[in-house]
């Protein structure tokens, strides 16, 4: 067994173990339950503002809810004297926390929608959304001691991420917004939903965009976990 499967493993176990597919479950239902009593026009406009702001929870608040949970375990410390590396811990949190999003939004979609998207662009957006909010969650917790402490100044990553919204809905149609890491997958669930037409090139961005900011995001995200995680731990 790799290191990264023994991580993912892993992760699974610790993430039923804190309640994170109760709170997923929940967040679906609750998606579900508002969704189907729209108007079927305004069923089909929403979908993608509903998958983005499933994201923005499952993406943002569970991997930080997860760092926070080993922190005060102190299983970070604990993982820091094995040979699992670094990539390996990031890259078992994002698999396992991506397939949950992509099945929580599967689950909204079928449920209330039916199976009429497109499906590469489905899971494209899903999972280059997923990345890109838990990239940028976790960076921006890491250098926080506890999650109380980082839940105000989450406030502005989490708003910038979901600037996007305001380009996708037309109501500021502003072309420096596509410089935002998130654009790209709120663009691929526009397509997925039949909203939103790309051509090859904006297909090539869409998806290349954000694929960048997430090999930058990880590279961050090694920088502050040793800067801030490792560090504190071994102080102590």
């Amino acid at each position: 067994m790799t290191p990264l499967s023994a991580a993912v493993r892993m992760d699974f176990r610790l993430q039923r173990r804190y309640g994170f597919y109760y709170a997923a479950a929940f967040s679906a239902v609750l998606w579900i339950a508002v969704l189907v009593l729209m108007p079927e026009g305004l069923l089909n406009v929403g979908m993608p503002y509903v998958i983005f702001g499933d994201l923005g929870i499952v993406g943002f608040f569970f991997i930080v809810g997860a760092l926070f949970f080993e922190k005060g375990e102190r299983t970070v410390f604990a993982l820091l004297t094995t040979p699992l590396r670094f990539r390996d811990y990031l890259a078992a949190k994002l698999t396992t926390l991506t397939v949950l999003a992509l099945a929580v939004s599967l689950a909204v979609t079928v449920a209330t929608y039916g199976v009429d998207v497109q499906p590469v662009a489905f899971v494209l957006g899903v999972v280059l959304t997923s990345l890109v909010m838990m990239l940028v969650a976790f960076v921006t917790a890491a250098p926080y001691p506890s999650i109380s402490e980082w839940l105000m100044p989450s406030l502005v990553p989490l708003l910038v991420v979901n600037v996007p919204l305001l380009d996708y809905s037309g109501l500021w149609p502003q072309p420096l917004l596509q410089l935002l890491p998130t654009e790209g997958g709120l663009l691929l669930l526009g397509v997925a939903f039949r909203q939103v037409t790309l051509d090859g090139w904006e297909m090539a961005a869409a998806i290349g965009y954000p694929l960048l900011w997430i090999a930058g995001l990880s590279v961050l995200a090694r920088y502050v976990f040793y800067r801030y995680v490792v560090t504190r731990e071994g102080s102590q």
